[in-house]
């Protein structure tokens, strides 16, 4: 008898492997995602099935559907106090990530490089400190440590004069955030939605699909965005990865209605409840301030707006493609757009760290940087610390700054934000900013067959699994 259920035992681990294949077959959005699954799914199925369980299908119908059903339901209602029509601008640079994104290049901004956690962090309480009627918030990483307990601290109190406050994070990048924590937000009366929390429908979405954005808005007037989470690390006080170098962008003009859109959009979606009438839609214009436009991206959206956004990007390019990120796993896409602008004799440069916070990611990057750089494109390792930002200059005129990291996760699973600003004064900063870091950098010279042998073995195996990193 026991051998007969070994048997079905087995035809029943069979067919479930077989059927997770079909759906991975099917359902992939690229065939190299689809491949990636079918490998693991066959050759580790006892590691494997679960994680597709858990981390499969690109996308989930029903939440896909849902989000689609917000956003229409917040364009449909409307911004109180109307568009900001005088300020849409008519831009050749902007039109493509526009069209992208969804929302309109607008002038009359102002934009300034926070460069590391203690310019950010410094600016945004200041902004929550000064916040007359409400404060948006939005992160994928809140701790309950030194500056976590700060950034709650300015929460309660601006509670306590009686401003609104709307705060939500992400169940996974937040998942060691104490019960106390949130209790004490709740308590003072802060708008708190955790993912984890409650039956709304992003709770139920699968953990392989992140909500990897950072947006604080203050009064409609002044917003900041980039790759700082509230955490200890990101001001440089973990042991572990020791100096933390991230960027974060501060905004003013129309551009933070934008940020403000993408913020109203993600708390429907998580609560069911409109807020926009509680919300002021007319921020003051810079005069003659700057052209910007926000690209949101996700897994519900109708195109693979990541990767569209840095293909976009980079085949636009005529002289210059600096990108700064702290990953580097590209789709065929990407790198194809990476080579051709490189063979086409732009200065293109990858900044990366030297040192990992998670290793199958840049354990993958060394399997494709043989091809880029025999294309000409540029390598360097930044070694003074963990390297975090997410930053790209096009040219001398195209910035971005913002969430998204260069790789398959931000391209096709997270829910990301950039900023986009076509500017050639801030461009300059951009250019200096990122040359200050190659300066902290190595460039690498070497090709994979002479690194070490866990490097070259581990890098060939990982750059399979790289649809799903």
């Amino acid at each position: 008898m026991s051998g007969l259920w070994t048997v079905l035992l087995g035809l029943a681990l069979l067919a479930l492997v077989a059927s997770c294949v079909w759906q991975a077959v099917v359902s992939a959005r690229t065939p190299q995602g689809a491949i990636a699954w079918a490998i693991f799914l066959v050759a580790a199925p006892w590691i494997a099935v679960p994680a597709y369980l858990v981390l499969g299908q690109h996308k989930l119908r029903s939440k896909t559907t849902s989000y689609r059903q917000t956003v229409a339901a917040t364009n449909q209602r409307g911004m109180p106090a109307g568009p900001q029509e005088p300020h849409i601008v008519s831009s050749e640079r902007l039109f493509v990530f526009s069209r992208l994104g969804g929302m309109p290049a607008q002038a009359g901004n102002s934009a300034d490089l926070l460069i590391n956690g203690d310019a950010t962090f410094a600016a945004i309480f200041a902004a929550i400190d000064g916040a007359e009627t409400y404060v948006l918030a939005q992160f994928y990483t809140i701790a309950d440590d030194a500056l976590g307990n700060a950034f709650a601290d300015r929460l309660i109190a601006a509670a306590d004069r009686g401003v609104k406050v709307w705060l939500v994070c992400d169940r996974v990048g937040s998942h060691g955030l104490s019960t106390a924590y949130r209790h004490r937000l709740i308590k003072a009366g802060v708008q708190f939605r955790d993912p984890r929390a409650g039956s709304h429908r992003a709770s139920r979405l699968h953990v392989n699909f992140r909500n990897h954005r950072k947006t604080v808005v203050v009064d409609g007037q002044w917003a900041a965005v980039g790759g700082h989470n509230v955490a200890d690390a990101y001001v440089g006080r973990d042991p572990v990865m020791g100096y933390w170098r991230d960027t974060h962008l501060a905004l003013q003009g129309p551009v933070v209605s934008q940020l403000q859109t993408g913020f109203i959009r993600d708390w429907h979606w998580y609560t069911g409840d409109f807020i926009e009438d509680q919300l002021d839609w007319s921020p003051s214009p810079f005069a003659p301030g700057i052209p910007a436009v926000t690209v949101f991206m996700g897994p519900t959206d109708d195109h693979d707006t990541g990767a569209l956004f840095f293909v976009a990007a980079i085949t636009g390019a005529q002289r210059r493609v600096w990108v700064a990120s702290p990953y580097f796993v590209p789709d065929v896409d990407t790198l194809s757009a990476l080579k051709c602008a490189a063979l086409k004799g732009c200065d293109v440069r990858i900044l990366l760290p030297a040192r990992a916070d998670h290793f199958l990611p840049w354990l993958a990057a060394f399997a494709f940087f043989d091809e880029v750089r025999h294309a000409g494109v540029k390598i360097y390792r930044y070694k003074d610390g963990f390297m975090h930002q997410k930053a790209m200059l096009i040219d001398d005129d195209l910035s971005a700054v913002g969430t998204a990291n260069f790789d398959n996760r931000s391209f096709r699973l997270n829910f990301e934000t950039m900023v986009v600003v076509h500017d050639r004064d801030f461009a300059d900063r951009m250019r200096d900013m990122l040359h200050t870091d190659m300066t902290h950098s190595d460039r690498l010279d070497r090709n994979l067959d002479s690194q070490h042998i866990g490097i070259r073995v581990g890098a060939r195996l990982t750059r399979l699994l790289a649809p799903l990193l």
